[in-house]
């Protein structure tokens, strides 16, 4: 059974940083590349980030360039997303997501995490 676990979240300060976790379990995850997600409150659920099976293709949505980092740790199969400079407009519950092809993780990805939420104040 596949299962991606996120956690990492929490309240943070404008400005701030966090970084997410997402442990993964039941795949092969050296043959998956990985992607981070968020949705806001009444808003559809948006990229942000992915990364592909050997780390070294990295895609990122223009409002997280500059300020989030997306790496993955194979020994632990855990993929991270760093976030700094944090924003209002950050806050959301932020989803990991599996799938063997770095160009479908980041649309229709096969494997979802439940989300962690992150909350940003001013």
């Amino acid at each position: 059974q596949v299962q991606l676990v996120e956690s990492g979240g929490g309240l943070v300060q404008t400005g701030g940083s966090l970084r997410l976790s997402c442990a993964t379990s039941g795949l092969a995850f050296s043959r998956y590349a990985m992607g981070w997600f968020r949705q806001a409150p009444g808003k559809e659920r948006e990229f942000v980030a992915a990364i592909g099976r050997s780390g070294t293709t990295i895609d990122y949505e223009d409002f997280a360039k500059g300020r989030f980092t997306i790496s993955r740790d194979g020994a632990k199969n855990t993929v991270y997303l760093q976030m700094t400079s944090l924003k209002s407009e950050d806050a959301g519950v932020y989803y990991c997501a599996a799938d063997p092809l770095l160009t479908v993780v980041v649309h229709t990805p096969e494997y979802w995490g439940q989300g962690t939420q992150v909350t940003v104040s001013s």
